[in-house]
């Protein structure tokens, strides 16, 4: 059995402009494992995080979590290895977004906490372009309504709730074949 991980974080901001991570930090990790042959779900693991540190205006406007939701909540040096091996379970990453967020300012707190990088990433937004009449990268509410997922706002930028809908669009789009795995990713399936 192949498992494929699709992964969403939430954060206190964004990236650098060096691509890292810097002083922002994770609020909010969503794992979740999926068999690849059977496109059924074997693991979910979301976990909220105390970033030690404020949310930004920006972020927080997206996902809605505040400073006070994360009163007590364990920090992300305890988080990181429970997600490190779950994301090493599989032999592939998806994330939406991936590519340019996801990969690496996990991977950057990863690598603060003294911990190896995972991968690879497959990114549904770059591999998603077939999703909008321009070829360009799409929204991950546009990514849902050319596959035929219901999209709610209520419950979107939650990262449990955009991890299921992202990967009912990447199974879709896989049996589809708008998206192709990687050949070392099908290598290491069979």
């Amino acid at each position: 059995m192949a498992l494929i991980a699709g992964l969403d974080l939430e954060t206190t901001g964004l990236l650098g402009k060096d691509g890292t991570p810097g002083d922002q930090r994770i609020v909010e990790v969503c794992v979740q494992l999926w068999c690849l042959e059977s496109r059924s779900r074997k693991l979910n693991f979301v976990q909220r995080i105390d970033p030690q540190r404020s949310i930004t205006e920006k972020a927080q406007a997206v996902h809605g979590i505040t400073a006070a939701d994360l009163i007590g909540k364990p920090l992300w040096d305890e988080v990181a290895p429970k997600t490190h091996v779950i994301l090493n379970k599989s032999i592939m990453t998806v994330a939406h977004n991936g590519v340019g967020f996801d990969a690496p300012f996990i991977n950057g707190e990863f690598r603060r906490v003294g911990l190896s990088e995972v991968g690879p990433f497959l990114d549904t937004m770059l591999n998603g372009r077939f999703a909008t009449p321009t070829g360009a990268v799409p929204s991950l509410e546009k990514l849902c309504f050319s596959c035929g997922v219901y999209y709610d706002h209520d419950l979107a930028h939650g990262a449990d709730y955009d991890v299921t809908v992202m990967m009912e669009c990447f199974f879709k789009a896989l049996d589809w074949g708008w998206i192709t795995l990687p050949s070392s990713v099908i290598r290491d399936a069979a």
